[in-house]
C-alpha cells in the first residue's frame, strides 16, 4: 500500500491556513482557490473508486465551510489510492498540484 502521508500533510497544512484566515481573505478569493482545489481532489478520488463513471462536483457550501470540504476531499483521494492499486506516479501527482495550489493559496492569505 501506499504511503499517502505526503498528501495528508500538505492537505491539512492548506485547510489550516483556511481555517484562520479573515472572513475578507476567503471572500477575496481564498475561498474559492480552496473550493477548487477541494473540487479537484474529490474529482481525483471518484476517478480512482469508479473509473469510467462522471465524477459529481463538489458543491459550494460557503467560504467558512471549505477548509473542511478540503481536508474531507484529500482525506478521500488518499484513501482512495491507499486502498486500490494506484501508482506512486498517481500520488506524486496529487502531492504536487496540492503543493501548487498551496503556493496560490498563501499569496491570497
Amino acid at each position: 500500500m501506499l504511503d499517502t502521508t505526503p498528501l495528508t500533510t500538505a492537505v491539512e497544512r492548506i485547510a489550516d491556513r483556511l481555517r484562520v484566515a479573515p472572513q475578507s481573505r476567503l471572500q477575496r478569493g481564498a475561498a474559492a482557490e480552496g473550493l477548487a482545489l477541494a473540487r479537484e481532489l474529490a474529482r481525483r478520488a471518484q476517478r480512482v473508486e469508479s473509473p469510467g463513471e462522471e465524477p459529481m462536483t463538489m458543491p459550494d457550501a460557503g467560504v467558512f465551510a471549505v477548509a473542511d470540504q478540503l481536508a474531507v476531499a484529500g482525506t478521500d483521494l488518499a484513501e482512495s489510492l491507499r486502498m486500490t492499486a494506484a501508482s506512486t506516479r498517481e500520488l506524486d501527482e496529487a502531492v504536487e498540484f496540492v503543493a501548487e495550489a498551496g503556493e496560490r493559496l498563501r499569496a491570497l492569505l
